[in-house]
């Protein structure tokens, strides 16, 4: 299978087929700079979700792109986007699993203000999007997670119902880049050092996940988020 190929016709597709994509067609590929082998390619498609070349070694950068991820792994994700899976099925099937598990304890499961209960209102508030915008708000609360927005928030007194509800019309843009870059900024200058450490850190794992053939946009993110605070603070 020629992954390169099968992305860029797959994504052609949908959008010859009518379908939204913010940022039309185009699949992105980026090239790590480096002056010898391994050489490391990452792609970035339409729908969000991110891959990279897993052989090692990569001798050169055309053979890095061809090498973005095990066949299987891209494949998978392409079927799922491309039967168009709704999110409704999977959350109503998560919803009476929780409530299956809580049996007794109602008022948790119905509580937005508990962690089961905030997780059940996600689930039903997001009926009727596609599996690929779903993961899509994954990726923005996990990374609110990791970045301590999320704990911040609680310590502003705001429920657990109001960030899912603000969040859960959000896209992951550029704003909510730059005000998590912001945020390290920040910590990098009350705690000298601190933006290294998480930049080597964040580096490891995206290594890892990279070679493993996983999907890498969390990864990558975090990657994205450190590199930008570590150029305003140059700036």
């Amino acid at each position: 299978v020629n992954v390169v190929e099968a992305l860029q016709e797959f994504w052609q597709m949908k959008q010859s087929r009518g379908a939204d994509l913010k940022n039309g067609a185009l699949v992105v590929y980026e090239m790590v700079p480096s002056n010898s082998p391994p050489y490391v390619c990452y792609v970035t498609l339409p729908g969000g979700s991110c891959f990279g070349s897993f052989q090692v070694p990569c001798l050169g950068w055309r053979l890095s792109k061809r090498n973005l991820s095990p066949p299987k792994s891209v494949l998978k994700y392409l079927s799922a986007a491309g039967t168009e899976l709704t999110f409704s099925r999977f959350g109503e099937n998560c919803s009476s699993h929780v409530k299956s598990l809580l049996q007794g304890n109602r008022e948790e499961a119905d509580n937005p203000n508990t962690g089961i209960g905030a997780f059940r209102f996600m689930l039903e508030s997001n009926k009727g999007k596609s599996m690929l915008e779903f993961q899509e708000l994954m990726t923005v609360f996990q990374l609110l997670h990791w970045n301590g927005s999320l704990k911040a928030m609680r310590e502003r007194q705001c429920s657990r119902q109001e960030v899912l509800a603000h969040y859960s019309h959000r896209a992951l843009d550029d704003d909510i880049r730059n005000q998590m870059a912001m945020d390290w900024v920040n910590r990098e200058q009350n705690s000298p050092g601190a933006l290294s450490r998480e930049l080597a850190s964040t580096e490891r794992e995206l290594d890892e996940a990279r070679l493993a053939g996983k999907e890498l946009r969390f990864h990558k993110e975090k990657k994205d988020i450190l590199m930008l605070a570590a150029g305003q603070l140059g700036s």
